[in-house]
């Protein structure tokens, strides 16, 4: 069982950056596709975004597109999430989740196809 650590959250300015990074241990992320899905407060889990197994392919959610970007670096099994043009509705709990099964494509963004999630990192976004 892979255990996710999520950091990076934090409080920002609405139009600021951020970067968050999910640490994997007990398990090489590198076979795995990895999403990252995000709980505002009195709402239920919302799909961000998603990276394939190696890389090469991401499918984000349309509140998302073109501001964030999800990237991989299997040689220090870590995923990213880089945040930018930060919008009040951004704020929310972050997490990171992997695939159940190997060699996924960033497709579907459905929850129940992550088997392994973080505890989230909360980003608050003021005006």
């Amino acid at each position: 069982q892979v255990q996710l650590v999520e950091s990076g959250g934090g409080l920002v300015q609405s139009g600021d950056s951020l970067r968050l990074s999910c640490a994997a241990s007990g398990r090489a992320l590198a076979n795995y596709a990895m999403g990252w899905f995000r709980q505002a407060p009195g709402k239920g889990r919302e799909f961000v975004g998603a990276i394939n197994w190696n890389g090469v392919g991401t499918n984000y959610a349309d509140s998302v597109k073109g501001r964030f970007t999800i990237t991989r670096d299997n040689a220090k099994n870590t995923v990213y999430l880089q945040m930018n043009s930060l919008r009040v509705e951004d704020t929310a709990m972050y997490y990171c989740a992997a695939d159940r099964n190997m060699y996924g494509s960033s497709w579907p963004g459905t929850s129940a196809r992550f088997g392994s999630w973080g505890q989230g990192t909360q980003v608050t976004v003021s005006e």
